[in-house]
Parts: structure tokens; C-alpha cells; sequence
């Protein structure tokens, strides 16, 4: 762009006062932010753990174990509230914002304003599909571990409406945010509410008989120990090779698609109709996740529903086949559960064995009525909770298309 060109850009939604304001102007990132390397602390501030998650956040709010020295700390740069850090994984997930005072590694380039700003204006687009689009396309040897450099930054054009136009919309986005915060803290108190209940109407460890019993049910004795192989039976899963998978076929059912213990056909992989080994996964069947990078994945399950297409599961998943699935389904939500599950994980180990699955005690009632009971109550709880984590996933939906639709993209 040569200094007769000027970059702006309107976004395809703005508030009504801004609509005579006319285009947006964009600068360079160097117009507006400075890099900043203030090693002056005595290593009493607190250190910041840089995720895209949370962005710049105290390791002690969140599972963050990582030890470092007293020396190396020394050499740790200052954050201010307000500061944005470049990470290694802002190539994937944008600029990271503090919103805490605090010391980071050197390795990180922290951002300061030059010049007056609303600062969550920018977190906001920082974030955008947009943002990290621009970011990527001209910079090369990202993904070999390289960090963007602050003279590549520097080439990026911004956005720089008036500010009390950044004001509005950040506003506008810190209140949606506060919106499926407070929806999430419903979520988890539900979520919440569920477990002590099932901690009432399951035996306690030790224990043959509930804390809690449904009316008809009391005095019908103790519950009997079963073991999971004896309610049904595993099914194996499908091992595929790159050359199977097609944009469409037989649906192969992985750990993505188990969410809040639910089935999500949000990230979906097809191989060919007709390939050799797969077992189908049909509805009522449980569907479990027994090997998994990541440990906390390793376990959880959901029932396959009806109206599922054409299916199949993947090698690193099982499905247990019932005809008790929907009790059987909250035995796998009890402690007992979890408690068997991460004694097979253990220190090393990132699956579980299907014959040692097949051999996980539970006690349950004799009569099935009273199973089915149960399993009735604690369905309904399931159906609030899911019912209230669509509502937040539609929230964040609609987050995300707004910081689409409110920031503008550049036009020369």
C-alpha cells in the first residue's frame, strides 16, 4: 500500500449513532502499541500464566504447575493491567489480554497503548476469526515454533474507530460476556445439584443400601453387586486409516463428540460406506471414551440418541450395548465410577483396559422398577442441563458473530 492509498472499512453492523460517522480508518500496530520490557520487580508480583483460555491470569487461579527459579524469575517482564501479550500460540487463538498486574516470562512480547484507546475494544478483536486471519497470512515459520515478532505486528493494520465508538461496542461485548457468565454459574450449580443428589440415591462407598430411597422402595432390602460385563456387553471400535475418511458416509463417533455428556455432531469425521470392521453404533447404546491424550477425556460417556445417522466409533471409544442404558448410563456419573476409572489411568497409563471396564462393581436395586425410577428422576436433571448448556453454547454463537459483524475487515 503505497501513502497515497488509505486503508478503511465498514463493519456490517454499527450502532445507530456511529452511522454518520462514515469509514473506519486503520493504522499500523505500531501506531497505537509499543513493546514494553520493564524488569523492574523483586519478584513479589505475582506470575502470570499466558492462555488463550484465560488470557494473562495468576497460576495460582487455575491448574497451572509449572515451577520456575528464583533466579529465573529475576529476568521476568512487567504486566500492567491493560497489557496484551503476543504468545507462542497467537497464530492459533489471537493476542492475549491482562487484566492483572503481574510478572511473564521474557520469551512473550507484552503490547502497552501509545495513545488513548479502550483497551477491551482490542481485546475483543484480538480474538476475531478476522484478526488471526491477517495475522497468518503473511507471516511464515509460525508453526515451527517462531513467535510473531513485534516489527510483524507492527505491519498489521488495526481498526481505530472513534472512541467512544470502541467504548460502545466493547461495552456491548463485556455485557454478553457477563450474560454466559452468570449462565455458566447456573450450569455448574446444576451440575452441582445433580451430584449431591446422586450421591443421596447411590450407596455411599461401603455402603448396600442409599442414603435416600423413594417412598415405595423403602424397606425392599439391600442393593445387589453387579459387575459392568454382566448388565451387557462392550463393543469395539473402528481403526481407520486417512485413506478412508470422505466428506460424507459412515459417521465415526470420537471424544469430540461426547460433550457435557451428551452426543455433539459438531466436529464429525466420515469414512467410506462400505469399509471393512466397523461395528455400528446404535441408539441407546453408551458410548465411552477409553484412550485419550488427554486423561480428563478418558471415561466420559453419553447415550447415543435416536435420529442418529448412519454409525460407527472410533478405536480410541467402546460402546456398551443394554438394555438398562438409561440407569446404567447414571451408574457411569457416580463416584464409584470415576473412583474405578482413574485407579486403571493411574500415573502413566491414558486408557482403560475394556476387560477391567468390563469388571467395574456397582450396586444397584433388585427390583427394576426401582432402577427405572432413577433413572427417570436423574434424566429430567439431565434434560435441565442440557437445555441450559445449549442456551450458553447459542450465547457464545451469538458472541461470535457479532465480534464478526461489529469490527470491520480491512479494504484498500
Amino acid at each position: 500500500m503505497n501513502k497515497k492509498e488509505k486503508a478503511t472499512s465498514f463493519p456490517r453492523l454499527r450502532f445507530p449513532q456511529f452511522q454518520n460517522y462514515g469509514a473506519i480508518n486503520f493504522k499500523n500496530g505500531n501506531h497505537i502499541f509499543e513493546p514494553i520490557s520493564d524488569r523492574n520487580h523483586n519478584s513479589d508480583l505475582p506470575v502470570l500464566a499466558i492462555t488463550q483460555e484465560h488470557g494473562a491470569i495468576p497460576r495460582e487461579l487455575i491448574d497451572y504447575n509449572v515451577t520456575v527459579t528464583d533466579k529465573s524469575i529475576e529476568s521476568y517482564k512487567v504486566v500492567q493491567k491493560g497489557d496484551f501479550i503476543i504468545s507462542l500460540r497467537s497464530f492459533q487463538g489471537g493476542i492475549e489480554y491482562s487484566m492483572f498486574r503481574g510478572i511473564c516470562s521474557p520469551a512473550y512480547i507484552i503490547l502497552r497503548k501509545k495513545m488513548p484507546i479502550n483497551e477491551l475494544y482490542y481485546k475483543y478483536y484480538f480474538k476475531t476469526g478476522k484478526f488471526i486471519q491477517e495475522l497468518n497470512k503473511n507471516i511464515e515459520g509460525i508453526r515451527d515454533g517462531k513467535m510473531v515478532s513485534y516489527s510483524q505486528f507492527s505491519s498489521l493494520l488495526l481498526p481505530m474507530p472513534d472512541i467512544k465508538e470502541q467504548q460502545k461496542i466493547a461495552d456491548c461485548l463485556s455485557s454478553l460476556d457477563d450474560l454466559i457468565t452468570a449462565e455458566d454459574k447456573k450450569l455448574e450449580a446444576l451440575k452441582k445439584h445433580k451430584k449431591g443428589l446422586m450421591q443421596k440415591l447411590f450407596p455411599a462407598e461401603g455402603e448396600t443400601v442409599p442414603e435416600w430411597r423413594f417412598p415405595e422402595f423403602r424397606g425392599s432390602g439391600e442393593w445387589e453387586k453387579k459387575t459392568l460385563g454382566q448388565l451387557g456387553e462392550l463393543v469395539s471400535g473402528l481403526t481407520y486409516s486417512p485413506d478412508d475418511i470422505r466428506e460424507s458416509g459412515l459417521l465415526v463417533l470420537r471424544s469430540s463428540n461426547i460433550k457435557n455428556n451428551r452426543i455433539c455432531l459438531e466436529d464429525n469425521v466420515y469414512v467410506r460406506a462400505d469399509i471393512k470392521g466397523a461395528n455400528l453404533s446404535l441408539p441407546n447404546d453408551i458410548l465411552i471414551c477409553v484412550r485419550n491424550g488427554s486423561k480428563t477425556l478418558i471415561g466420559k460417556n453419553a447415550i447415543i440418541p435416536e435420529n442418529m445417522p448412519l454409525c460407527t466409533h472410533g478405536a480410541f471409544m467402546t460402546v456398551f450395548r443394554t438394555k438398562k442404558a438409561k440407569f446404567v448410563f447414571q451408574l457411569l456419573q457416580t463416584d464409584a465410577y470415576e473412583k474405578q476409572v482413574k485407579a486403571d489411568l493411574g500415573a502413566t497409563i491414558n486408557s482403560i483396559n475394556g476387560t477391567k471396564l468390563k469388571k467395574y462393581v456397582f450396586y444397584l436395586p433388585k427390583d427394576p422398577k426401582e432402577q427405572q425410577k432413577i433413572a427417570d428422576f436423574l434424566s429430567c436433571l439431565d434434560t435441565l442441563i442440557t437445555a441450559q448448556a445449549e442456551k450458553i453454547e447459542f450465547l457464545r454463537d451469538h458472541k461470535k458473530g457479532l465480534m464478526q459483524d461489529l469490527f470491520p475487515s480491512i479494504r484498500r
